[in-house]
């Protein structure tokens, strides 16, 4: 979850993680046991930020760094970040 390796893991965030996805129903533990299994809404949440990532985030991403074209997304980018830069000259914040 945290994107260390395994042997990089304490047993004290594991139980933090867990306690956290049992929180917010993605998984529930197994009666008498030390386990634990994914429910619908845990698979459901997976798949959909799974989609997000794929579909969206990299392509997004590769079209912002693409310098070749100027596809509307990075188009959009452009005035958002310029937008934003005017709001912080206008209320005296650095960027």
């Amino acid at each position: 979850l945290r994107g260390l390796p395994p042997d990089e893991v304490t047993a004290g965030q594991t139980t933090y993680d867990l306690r956290r996805l049992k929180s917010r129903g993605m998984i529930t533990r197994i009666p008498h046991s030390n386990r634990y299994t994914v429910t619908d809404r845990g698979l459901h949440t997976a798949h959909f930020l799974t989609c997000v990532h794929d579909r969206f985030l990299l392509t997004g991403l590769a079209h912002l760094s693409d310098h070749t074209t100027a596809p509307p997304l990075q188009q959009a980018s452009r005035a958002y970040n310029a937008a934003l830069q005017t709001l912080s000259h206008t209320t005296l914040l650095a960027a």
